[in-house]
């Protein structure tokens, strides 16, 4: 698609609705539940009834047909579907594609749902990991058994760390301000303080990565509800416009990447910022897919928030925290509030809530701009949004 067709998708769609369930833990429910649940509210939140959805994008990590027992579930009809699945972007990635089935007007509203319930459901963590070895084998890393993703992530820092001097009390910042953010939260699942020294001290699990560096293993569901433009102006909640949306993907497995500190993001944020005419500094809130503290520095430099090989020092001193320069993460992020699987759907809707003024005491004043980046594999497929409100049009 060339740049004048892609420009002319920018604030053709709005997100009207979005919800969450069962984030932390939800004991007794299924995925399909999680996700029934979100969903329903999600369109609630939408001003809709699910007999108005006719759109359907969803993925699961532990099916490869899951966009038939939902159809099945919410007992919907849709006419346009698209179950594609590159991980915990897919449901960023989701975005063009609706965007285009919605102009072209195969469809009114699309339900992006997702939901997991990897805390709390009766198979074991093994049964999980193992499930996903068959559906998505590696020939170059699997035969080794590697501890994937978090030895992969590991790697990826101590090339950054080798190549920039990024230390691990860099490193630290980052799951700290993660918990600053995730205290102001109510639904955030880890609300305990945490400091500096706290994360320097955790039991080591990958080195260099401690058991503070890696994301949470909750429950729940996400869901938004994407429409056009002119459709969301008459729906209750103030529209969320999508400014701008790419996908790019150089990679599956991590031995395959060519540069270990440079990610397919600084593609994906390339063209995104190209599609909403935007740069990183006229972004108010950054939404990144932090899996791993290392994620968070890698993204800030590939989408332009500073150069490469100097996020360690952008985040020093509480710049990405609570009062920081760039507030990032808001709820919390992978690390702190919710991370069932696949994240990528609940920094999207926070991105919305912030550009909607819905978040309380965590709140960014005055947010017209907002960032929700996702990432898939080990550093494999990267999504980048670019959100809007009227006032950025």
């Amino acid at each position: 698609m060339n740049n004048t067709a892609l420009t002319s998708l920018r604030g053709s769609a709005a997100i009207a609705g979005v919800a969450t369930f069962g984030c932390g833990e939800a004991p007794g429910f299924t995925d399909m539940e999680l996700l029934a649940r979100s969903a329903r509210a999600a369109v609630a939140d939408a001003g809709l009834k699910m007999s108005d959805i006719d759109g359907l994008c969803t993925a699961s990590g532990a099916a490869t047909m899951w966009a038939m027992p939902v159809v099945e579930h919410l007992g919907l009809n849709p006419r346009y579907i698209d179950s594609t699945m590159i991980g915990g972007s897919s449901f960023i990635a989701h975005l063009l594609p609706a965007m285009l089935a919605l102009q072209a007007g195969v469809c009114n509203a699309v339900l992006v749902c997702y939901g997991s319930a990897q805390r709390t459901a009766t198979f074991g963590r093994r049964e999980v990991v193992a499930s996903r070895r068959f559906l998505d084998p590696q020939p170059y890393e699997m035969p080794y058994e590697p501890m994937l993703p978090l030895s992969a992530y590991a790697l990826a820092t101590s090339r950054h760390m080798n190549q920039y001097g990024t230390t691990r009390r860099d490193l630290a910042e980052v799951a700290v301000a993660a918990r600053a953010w995730a205290q102001l939260n109510p639904e955030a699942f880890m609300r305990d303080p945490l400091s500096i020294d706290d994360v320097l001290a955790a039991r080591m699990v990958s080195d260099p990565l401690s058991v503070r560096d890696c994301c949470l293993v909750t429950d729940g569901g996400g869901a938004y509800v994407l429409v056009r433009a002119d459709r969301a102006r008459d729906l209750p909640k103030k529209p969320v416009y999508v400014l701008g949306n790419a996908t790019a993907v150089w990679n599956r497995q991590i031995s395959s990447m060519h540069d270990l500190t440079v990610t397919a993001a600084s593609q994906s944020g390339r063209e995104a910022y190209a599609m909403a005419g935007l740069q990183a500094k006229d972004i108010d809130v950054v939404q990144l897919y932090d899996a791993f503290t290392i994620n968070t520095l890698l993204f800030l430099e590939d989408l332009g928030f500073c150069a490469k090989g100097e996020a360690g020092a952008f985040v020093q001193g509480g710049a990405i925290a609570p009062g920081g320069r760039l507030p990032v993460n808001t709820n919390g992020g992978g690390l702190s509030c919710v991370h069932p699987g696949m994240y990528g759907i609940f920094a999207l809707i926070e991105a919305v809530r912030q550009l909607r003024g819905e978040c309380g005491e965590r709140q960014v004043n005055g947010a017209t701009t907002a960032i929700a980046h996702g990432n898939g594999g080990t550093l494999s497929s990267q999504s980048t949004a670019v959100l809007g409100t009227a006032d950025a049009l």
